[in-house]
């Protein structure tokens, strides 16, 4: 069991609040995700004036799906308001707007890594280094509020590796409590592996390739998917409960029904509703 007492709703993207940073600064191919190409800090066609996507509710039809399965945790409302003050890249000039696409993808990591961190503090199991996850998440959430400058400077990478380093031994002391063998299938590659029904508790799939995988029936209930591929992956009644440090993005990816069973942190993406 979890504790669900911490509330980090500023996690969640709010286009609202956004000046539409993803659909600028990002890059994506044209391929099944994307019907075209587009470089990092073009405005995607689709965005309008008010920086509102045009097709929102049309994405899959027109070929756009790869941004239905995209969230910033966060960093566009963050950027936009707090890091730039509420002055958007349109009206604040060319080195206003490259500043901006610059720090951008940075805010994004650290506020993923937030979201780790914030989903490790409510694991009684990981009690004996709540201490550390305090500490790391109240630095990377300093490193958030700095400067443009000091953001675009960061070494990210570098700082990621410290926290993954602790979401390791979260993730152990919390699998440890599930009785059994664990399986260790870390960076494997199971790509459309027939897994249907497969006993999966508390196995790390940390960083796992499970695109189109046959999950369906599977039994992942306390399993690391931590950084795991599971586009186009079939979840439909597969037990996640508990899953450890699954996000929104990573099921939007995939497909499901009514019957998967999810952590309360995450919800049943809506087109899998639509496939009824």
């Amino acid at each position: 069991m979890r504790d669900h007492t911490i509330d980090r709703s500023d996690l969640r993207g709010d286009c609202g609040q956004c000046f539409g940073l993803c659909c600028v600064a990002l890059p994506f191919a044209a391929s099944t995700d994307f019907a075209i190409d587009k470089e990092a800090g073009r405005p995607c066609p689709n965005l309008r004036g008010d920086h509102r996507c045009g097709i929102h509710a049309e994405l899959r039809d027109k070929g756009f799906s790869g941004c239905t399965v995209y969230d910033c945790f966060g960093a566009g409302q963050k950027v936009s308001q707090i890091t730039f003050g509420g002055r958007d890249w349109r009206t604040g000039g060319r080195e206003h707007a490259r500043r901006m696409m610059d720090v951008f993808p940075v805010v994004r990591q650290l506020h993923e890594l937030l979201r780790y961190l914030t989903e490790a503090l409510t694991l009684p199991a990981a009690r004996p280094v709540h201490p550390e996850l305090r500490r790391a998440l109240d630095e990377t959430e300093a490193l958030t509020r700095r400067s443009p400058e000091e953001i675009a400077a960061l070494d990210v990478g570098a700082h990621r590796q410290r926290i993954n380093a602790l979401l390791l031994r979260t993730s152990d002391l919390a699998r440890a409590k599930i009785p059994g063998k664990k399986k260790n299938r870390r960076g494997a590659d199971l790509m459309g592996a027939r897994l249907k029904g497969a006993d999966l508790r508390g196995a790390s799939l940390r960083g796992a390739l499970l695109v189109a995988a046959d999950l369906t029936g599977a039994d992942l209930r306390g399993a690391d998917l931590i950084g795991a591929d599971l586009r186009d992956a079939d979840l439909t009644d597969a037990d996640l409960t508990d899953a450890l440090f699954l996000t929104q993005p990573q099921l939007n990816a995939a497909r499901g029904g009514p019957g998967t069973r999810l952590p309360a942190s995450v919800g049943h993406p809506a087109h899998w509703t639509a496939r009824l």
